[in-house]
């Protein structure tokens, strides 16, 4: 989130996707456990660059690695949720890029869940760092607010 008060809303979000909840996503208080979290945003990311940006994760010689995360937990979510994951840019550097996700219950307007994740592009044998893949860029100037 750009701000520590700031509650973004379903239409601050460029991109969603629908993302099913499982049965083994439950903890033994039967809600989705905070770590499973993580995961919706890894998937709703890694989704976007693959089908907008053309990303291989197999194959190509620049990938991206996660060097920060956060998620601000505002409502429980829990099995047979399917979840509405936003998607949005909130900065766009030469190497780095700060998404920004929001997590809907489907059909509900009220936010469960606002993080961020910062990949930073490295070359994939040094790990150095490079700029971010045309394709990619492209895809992510998209979801840039």
């Amino acid at each position: 989130m750009t701000a520590a008060d700031e509650i973004p809303s379903r239409e601050d979000y460029k991109h969603f996707l629908n993302i099913p909840t499982r049965w083994m996503d439950n903890d033994v208080y039967g809600h989705v456990n905070n770590v499973v979290y993580y995961s919706y945003f890894d998937t709703v990311i890694n989704k976007y660059l693959i089908d907008e940006g053309g990303l291989d994760f197999a194959n190509d010689p620049v990938i991206g690695i996660a060097v920060q995360t956060h998620c601000e937990f505002k409502q429980s979510l829990q099995f047979p949720d399917v979840i509405d994951a936003g998607l949005r840019v909130g900065h766009l550097g030469n190497s780095s890029v700060r998404y920004e996700i929001g997590l809907f219950k489907q059909g509900d307007d009220a936010i469960a869940a606002a993080g961020y994740f910062v990949h930073v592009f490295v070359e994939r044998t040094s790990q150095k760092p490079v700029p971010i893949p045309d394709g990619i860029r492209t895809a992510l100037e998209q979801l840039t607010v």
